[in-house]
């Protein structure tokens, strides 16, 4: 079986940093805690759990003596100050691409400017930029969702996106706003990471049989991966580790694509290829 290994696949910088900080308060005496799931991969979760890490989902958890790690999606500024109130020590570990996201919000909104945030109104890191904005916030996953807005025409707008949304989906909508309102600020959010990711999958997928994504289901970017890589016409699969996979799925197939989420360890993806190199 001829597997095409994603060079991307794996870590990113802002994983690998979250982690890092993670791992330097280990030793610390007292709790240690990340505000919210540090990461999206189940894996990785369950060993720091192991550890005795305690994810807290609001800062009335937290305590005096407590360390506290924000996790790298970030968190909405008032729950931020909310922990920092607290007494816990609290260590920043926001992806510095989602952090530079959350600044250029602020400042472009410092005159009650609207956001139009292109992601998923649910995400953590969404709740956490649109927390920035000092003026209304809409947030849109997709093209009809934007359209239903009754957005007025004199207005002055301000359109960003989640970090790990499809680049070519937000270049579209932005030509649309373009058309539409003459006060229109463009904010560039998403990480060049994830483009890299995205213009990979989008290759390898043009040129194999099936493609085969590793990664938390709870990534939105790892999803994104799955729905890039299956709009080339050919079968794909999200799964969380190669246990998941079935050998009946790949009868009759002689070239597959292997790429996985910014969250998922070496570890997996080495598992997988392993795995489907073997058939």
């Amino acid at each position: 079986m001829n597997v095409i290994r994603a060079k991307t696949a794996g870590f990113c910088m802002g994983v690998s940093l979250a982690l890092q900080k993670l791992d330097s308060t280990l030793h610390e005496k007292g709790r240690i805690c990340t505000f919210g799931p540090i990461i999206h991969n189940p894996q990785v979760l369950a060993a720091y759990e192991k550890q005795g890490v305690v994810c807290v989902r609001s800062a009335s958890e937290l305590q005096k003596g407590d360390s506290v790690i924000i996790r790298a999606h970030g968190i909405p500024r008032q729950e931020e100050a909310q922990a920092r109130a607290s007494g816990a020590v609290v260590v920043d570990a926001t992806c510095p691409r989602v952090k530079k996201a959350q600044t250029s919000i602020a400042q472009a909104t410092r005159n009650n400017e609207i956001l139009l945030l292109f992601g998923e109104a649910e995400h953590p890191e969404v709740r956490g930029l649109i927390s920035y904005a000092y003026g209304q916030a809409h947030v849109f996953n997709c093209r009809v969702e934007l359209e239903n807005f009754h957005l007025a025409e004199n207005k002055p707008y301000v359109l960003a996106s989640q970090t790990t949304q499809d680049r070519e989906t937000f270049l579209q909508l932005k030509r649309i706003l373009r058309e539409r309102f003459r006060k229109l600020k463009v904010l560039s959010t998403i990480c060049d990471a994830t483009r890299s990711r995205q213009e990979e999958a989008r290759d390898i997928a043009a040129t194999v049989e099936v493609m085969v994504v590793v990664g938390g289901r709870q990534s939105g970017n790892t999803r994104r991966l799955a729905d890039i890589a299956a709009l080339s016409g050919i079968e794909t699969m999200l799964v969380e580790s190669v246990d998941e996979l079935d050998p009946k799925k790949f009868s009759k197939k002689s070239r597959i694509g292997l790429t996985a989420g910014a969250s998922t360890p070496k570890s997996l993806i080495d598992a997988a290829e392993i795995w489907l190199a073997s058939l």
